[in-house]
């Protein structure tokens, strides 16, 4: 078909976007956060060579500590994965000096975020979405 390479060979994306990487309720604000946290994992795994990977908003919150006071922050969970054919999928393992300028990056510019965790769970018997 001669179509470029960006599109045949991008990421696989979900059909309702960035709502099924929200768990829990989806309003305009959670949309912001999750559209951010997006933002910094797909610039800094761009050339992980990962099938795909996300950053996925949390319907809990974690305790925190920002500016000497106790904050409760929300919870984004980063998840990158190996696969042929979405059947299966074995967790990427990440350089951990990427994991922590990933997480670093997310809690600093991500506004309400105070956690990010690293799902290291395979599929089965996960999916690779959340939602």
């Amino acid at each position: 078909l001669g179509l470029p390479a960006e599109m045949t060979h991008r990421m696989p994306f979900p059909g309702p976007a960035l709502a099924t990487r929200i768990v829990g309720e989806v309003t305009a604000e959670r949309l912001d956060t999750v559209r951010a946290a997006t933002a910094i994992v797909e610039e800094e795994l761009a050339d992980s060579g990962a099938f795909q990977y996300m950053a996925v908003l949390l319907n809990d919150y974690a305790t925190g500590i920002r500016n000497k006071r106790r904050e409760f922050g929300q919870i984004i969970v980063v998840r990158c994965v190996e696969s042929v054919d979405a059947r299966t999928a074995t967790v990427t393992e990440l350089p951990w000096p990427t994991l922590h300028r990933v997480c670093e990056r997310i809690v600093n510019e991500v506004q309400g975020v105070n956690r990010c965790l690293y799902d290291l769970t395979p599929k089965p018997p996960a999916t690779i979405e959340y939602v």
